[in-house]
């Protein structure tokens, strides 16, 4: 076979871009002369992320069904048909040896079109719950890389293979001291401390939970570093002043640090968010977003409650009750130790590689 030849598409969210930038970084590392394209989806994120990693996207005019305003849905079918016709025009043009989707709506034109021009096609689904894209595409599949065991249930079975999802490397080797994450963050080694995060954009109920049980952090021996995302920020710095033992951020750069200082860990319960946290193996408490399809991420954080592997806090119970229960579980070290094991058990530290197998698997089959 002549140079190796890969097109990767999908994305929408982090969830579904970072994972697809690991796979690809695995496939380089595999073979530094395979040829990486990504396809993604016009005026969403990843048409920023990809190329600040160093790899070529393009972009398909496509979105998503709108569920809360029907109207919005008018210019669908046209915005379909331009995608597959583009689509098609960069299977041909590329000529790729295989096709992967990651989930997202611009992975549903690429990978049929694809499977139409006889490309075989790789799925990776982050999700305990598939997406409507991966399911609507695994009949052509020729293999189903899954984050969760019993995928079946979605997935033909013979075509689903359990890789894990790929995380950042950083994360899989994380070899910090506590107390040089404690300096980084300017936190005070001698006390416990909880770790919330509500990822990039930030997680509003998650940072009015702080915000209401403030009076129950400043009189805590605990410390709390809390990530508010770009949004919330200077409404949470408000909050925070005058509240030594909480320390606001808008983004947590050095997570290797933050997972290090963390004695328990507060977090949405996102695919990538959650395979992260196997990774670190600390206590943690998910609060799932309900603003996501299929309420995927209570499907998550109950995939790790079923195995007495993480404790969920509902979103519309997280301002009576999520702050009390992070500092309940600070004082029940069984507990702590109980979450952690299990926790651990479940991490996959070496699935962009898996993954990076199948890929090859089929492509020179």
């Amino acid at each position: 076979m002549s140079k190796l030849r890969v097109i990767i598409s999908g994305g929408g969210t982090g969830g579904h871009i970072f994972p697809a930038i690991a796979i690809a970084n695995a496939l380089k590392e595999s073979n530094p002369e395979t040829e990486i394209l990504f396809v993604g989806a016009t005026g969403r994120m990843e048409m920023e992320k990809v190329p600040n990693a160093g790899y070529k996207i393009i972009g398909l005019n496509i979105a998503g069904i709108q569920r809360s305003n029907l109207l919005k849905n008018i210019g669908l079918p046209i915005k379909l048909a331009s995608s597959f016709i583009k689509a098609y025009q960069i299977v041909n043009s590329f000529k790729p040896h295989v096709a992967v989707g990651v989930g997202g709506y611009a992975s549903g034109p690429l990978l049929r079109i694809a499977a139409f021009c006889g490309v075989p096609t790789v799925i990776q689904e982050q999700n305990s719950y598939a997406g409507m894209t991966n399911k609507w595409l695994a009949k052509n599949a020729h293999v189903i890389c899954t984050a969760y065991l019993d995928m079946e249930k979605f997935f033909p079975k013979e075509k689903v293979v359990f890789t894990g999802n790929p995380v950042r490397k950083e994360i899989t080797q994380i070899n910090a001291s506590r107390e040089q994450a404690m300096a980084y963050y300017g936190l005070d080694p001698t006390r416990p401390t909880v770790l919330i995060v509500g990822g990039s954009l930030g997680a509003r109920t998650i940072n009015k939970s702080v915000e209401v049980a403030l009076e129950r952090i400043k009189t805590a021996e605990a410390q709390v570093l809390w990530q508010t995302g770009k949004m919330y920020y200077e409404e949470c710095a408000i909050v925070s002043q005058g509240v030594s033992n909480l320390h606001a951020k808008m983004f947590l750069d050095r997570m290797d640090y933050a997972y290090t200082c963390a004695d328990v860990i507060v977090s949405r319960a996102g695919a990538l968010s959650i395979s992260e946290l196997q990774l670190v193996g600390k206590p943690v408490i998910l609060v799932p977003s309900p603003n996501v399809a299929e309420d995927h991420q209570t499907h998550n954080a109950m995939a790790l409650v079923n195995k007495q592997a993480a404790i969920m806090v509902k979103d519309s119970e997280a301002k009576v009750n999520l702050i009390g229960a992070a500092f309940d579980l600070l004082q029940n070290k069984t507990l702590q130790q109980e979450l952690s094991v299990n926790i651990s058990k479940m991490a996959i530290p070496n699935a962009a590689e898996k993954i990076v197998e199948q890929i090859l698997k089929v492509a020179l089959a």
